[in-house]
């Protein structure tokens, strides 16, 4: 037993002794004597810094060393350690009695010129490369181990995609043996993708299986023909948790995973049993608060909404407590009221067969103040233009609900990228106060429209537009602000021209200031708009009529406090003139001057985030709409007079009231509820219904650009003429006294970038219009569904298309049209038709 130690001792140094020192000239009897270095050099680096590396060995001139010895071996190692040459030798060079000449031999690495792919698609290559980025370095040096651990990232990264059966491999190819260069080729097979056949449960006797696979998002059963299926390691793995926390919303909080298998079949296929244990349904019992002195034990008990006799439900308990988005929760109790530093734990206190008592700790902390309000990122918008959105002002109580509103209304300026908005709270513990810091990043926001659309009747319209979202009207006279404009104040300007040549003309501009005096959200606009349509004679191209609309309006809005500050109310007061000459088809009227004065009331509330991809919140209007009744201040007989005379002076009362609702279901996948209901009245029955401002449902609403254009309201229904409504219900051409449309979208997003955001939608449509009010029927509405594209472009705003298939043409149904008949394309160019 001696022997044999003392056998691999002796070899073990003979081996170490011949590894770390070799010599030309070594003789025996300088074996074990100490040596003084007389000099040291390196042999062999090509690209390494040779006085790094003496530097490194920690050899130097004047040391005296014992050859072979611990130092030697020292040296080698630190050398090799570096990872840079695959081979290090000391050599003695000469010795002079006791002193000894050394050299440093290296054989450097090869350094690594780049790297491809064989064997996979080129679609891979760059989702690749981002994996094996941090393994491999242009110019760096090429080891063993980078290479295995860039192979595992290759398989690695096809495995996450289902092919569980990846393999890789890598060549080296030297590509400059002058520079010691190579290129590595990876070889990838992905083999076939692994799917799941089937999904098993054991022991789960209060949740159905096909409810518990609904759970396991990831991990899905391949069923039909074109569902994704595969499986991933770690994704599995938080499938099983999310089976337990679904358990945990039924009551059983000690369900759990006993077990589970995963499996291999002979095709390759792989099968998964989950073998589950529910435990006990358990109800809350008593709950009690300790720490609380702000707020009763009874007010903390309604904010909480758990009653004695409750089912235990672990995800409603945590959202009644600190995760509620509508701000319901009992944290929203403290946070909005300063209490930043606020905190409570449900603990449960008794556990009694299937009774659970809670205790909910309350720490409530010290109430902080807000010392400064700081932003940043903002190189083109004023300052004060995104402070006076800010509901965070100095001196006020810290308010989580006030920060969340404040970045919602930084949102709708529309001026930053959405994504990129941060806010931090610095705490200053010591003062009681807290800072916040908004970071923002600018995005293009004006708009330049230039479109053509088919307006039916109008024939093929060109419009080129300009909008100045976030225009400075004070700037105007400084040349160095002009960017194409002078830009920062949060003003808007708009500027916009229609025409298709001698038969169409239409110009329009508006200016709004969103802060009228600066100091509160009143909001003044002023604008005008000219429109003329020609009536040619088809045979001499000469015009023999007209059609002309002159208009100027003036309108004030302002946010409201009562009920609620999502409150909006605008006021307008527009001065319109419709004068036809020998101009039939558009109206019953084909002459005459008509004016139109009245007053425009809105009252609105919003809580919409992004007026771009709206994810949740709701925006609803009611309008009213008056012109001032003449006839009842006047001794006319409005029954013998002719139209010409009887709307010399428009009289009418107009409402309209629009909803939409969003609601962020699945994922990024969104839920659109809208509704839509207008009619037109009269004051005199004599008087009868105003030819103008009525409505025109149907088509795309490209001639709606701009209101009043032709005098109506038109409101788009995807798969429908205008000429589909008309015709069953007998609307004239005039337009509709009423008029109903709903609809419902689910639309998902392809890319939210500022830059261009794109989602598409799959729709139901129904609505429908009547020449009078008397034959509204709300529910007789032409049904249609369909698809549609948009494309949101910061200089161009909307763009898209929708299909729409009408299940209601009366007319293709009672010829017996081909079902293709039934579709219809609309096109979005510059705005979303209403």
């Amino acid at each position: 037993m001696h022997l044999n130690i003392k056998f691999l001792f002796t070899s073990f140094l003979f081996i170490t002794a011949f590894l770390s020192f070799q010599s030309n000239t070594l003789a025996q009897e300088d074996k074990d004597k100490m040596f003084e270095i007389g000099s040291l050099k390196v042999v062999g680096a090509k690209f390494s810094d040779e006085n790094a590396i003496m530097t490194i060995s920690g050899l130097k001139v004047g040391d005296i060393i014992q050859v072979p010895g611990p130092k030697i071996s020292k040296a080698v190692k630190a050398l090799l350690n570096l990872k840079l040459f695959s081979n290090v030798e000391i050599i003695k060079e000469k010795t002079i009695g006791q002193v000894i000449f050394i050299e440093i031999k290296v054989e450097e690495r090869p350094r690594l010129l780049g790297w491809s792919y064989t064997g996979i698609k080129k679609s891979y290559h760059e989702d690749l490369n981002k994996k094996i980025d941090g393994y491999l370095l242009k110019g760096g040096i090429v080891t063993e181990n980078n290479k295995l651990n860039s192979i595992n990232a290759i398989k690695d990264f096809f495995i996450e995609k289902g092919y569980l059966d990846a393999t890789a491999t890598v060549r080296e190819i030297s590509q400059d043996t002058a520079l010691n260069q190579v290129r590595l080729v990876f070889n990838v097979k992905r083999n076939s993708r692994i799917k799941i056949q089937d999904v098993t449960f054991t022991g789960n006797v209060n949740a159905k299986a096909s409810k518990l696979r609904k759970k396991m998002g990831d991990t899905k059963v391949k069923r039909k023909l074109f569902s994704s299926s595969k499986f991933n390691k770690d994704k599995y793995e938080a499938d099983k948790a999310a089976v337990i926390a679904y358990y945990n919303t039924l009551g059983y909080r000690d369900a759990k995973v006993v077990s589970d298998s995963v499996w291999r079949e002979k095709d390759g296929d792989i099968r998964i049993n989950v073998n589950l244990s529910e435990g006990n349904k358990y109800y809350y019992r008593n709950i009690n608060f300790k720490g609380n002195t702000l707020y009763t034990d009874e007010q903390l008990n309604n904010r909480l909404g758990v009653k004695l006799g409750d089912t235990y439900n672990q995800e409603k308990l945590d959202g009644r407590l600190r995760f509620s988005m509508d701000g319901s929760d009992v944290s929203s109790l403290y946070l909005d009221d300063g209490y930043l530093a606020f905190n409570i734990d449900a603990v449960e206190t008794a556990v009694d067969n299937d009774s659970i008592d809670l205790e909910m700790r309350v720490f409530e902390g010290p109430q902080f103040t807000i010392d400064k309000v700081i932003i940043k990122g903002n190189d083109r918008t004023n300052e004060y233009v995104i402070r006076r959105e800010l509901y965070t002002k100095p001196g006020q109580k810290f308010s989580r609900q006030n920060l969340i509103r404040s970045q919602r209304e930084i949102v709708n300026l529309g001026y930053f990228n959405q994504e990129a908005i941060g806010i931090n709270y610095p705490v200053n513990q010591k003062a009681g106060t807290v800072d916040i810091e908004y970071t923002v990043e600018e995005k293009p926001n004006d708009q330049l429209e230039l479109s053509a659309g088919y307006g039916g009747y109008q024939g093929l319209i060109g419009t080129l537009g300009v909008t100045f979202n976030n225009f400075s009207l004070k700037n105007i006279t400084k040349s160095e602000t002009w960017r194409p404009l002078p830009q920062g104040d949060g003003q808007k300007l708009s500027l916009r021209a229609q025409t298709n040549g001698r038969f169409y003309q239409s110009y329009n501009a508006s200016f709004t200031e969103p802060w009228l005096g600066g100091k509160k959200p009143t909001s003044f606009t002023v604008g005008g708009f000219y429109t003329r349509y020609a009536n040619i004679n088809g045979s001499t191209g000469e015009s023999v009529g007209y059609y002309s609309i002159v208009s100027g309006t003036v309108g004030v809005g302002t946010r409201l406090k009562w009920p609620d500050d999502n409150f909006l109310v605008n006021a307008s007061v527009n001065l319109q003139q419709n004068k036809l000459q020998d101009y039939g088809g558009l109206f019953t009227v084909s002459s005459g001057t008509f004016n139109n004065f009245n007053l425009r009331l809105t009252l609105a509330r919003t809580t919409i985030a992004d007026p771009i991809f709206p994810r949740d919140g709701s925006r609803i209007s009611l309008t009213g709409q008056f012109t001032p009744p003449y006839s009842l201040f006047s001794n006319k007989d409005y029954g013998a007079l002719d139209i010409a005379d009887r709307f010399q002076f428009l009289e009418y009362h107009k409402w309209r009231l629009d909803m939409e609702f969003y609601k962020s279901l699945i994922g990024k996948l969104v839920l659109k509820v809208s509704g839509k209901i207008g009619m037109i009245g009269y004051y005199n029955e004599d008087v009868g219904l105003s030819p103008f401002e009525r409505f025109e449902l149907g088509g795309d609403g490209l001639s709606n650009a701009n209101t009043g254009i032709v005098g109506k309201d038109i409101i788009s229904l995807r798969g429908y003429n205008v000429e589909d409504v008309r015709r069953d219900n007998k609307v004239t051409s005039d337009g509709a006294a009423v008029f109903d449309k709903f609809s419902l979208e689910l639309r998902y997003p392809i890319s939210l970038n500022p830059g261009s955001s794109i989602f598409v939608l799959g729709f139901l449509d129904g609505g429908n219009a009547w020449n009078k009010i008397r034959d509204f029927r709300p529910f007789d509405l032409k049904r249609s569904t369909g698809l549609g594209l948009r494309v949101f472009l910061p200089m161009f705003g909307i763009l898209g298309f929708d299909y729409g298939f009408g299940f209601d043409k009366t007319n293709l149904i009672n010829e017996g049209a081909k079902w293709t008949q039934f579709g219809k394309f609309s096109f979005i160019l510059g705005f979303e038709p209403e």
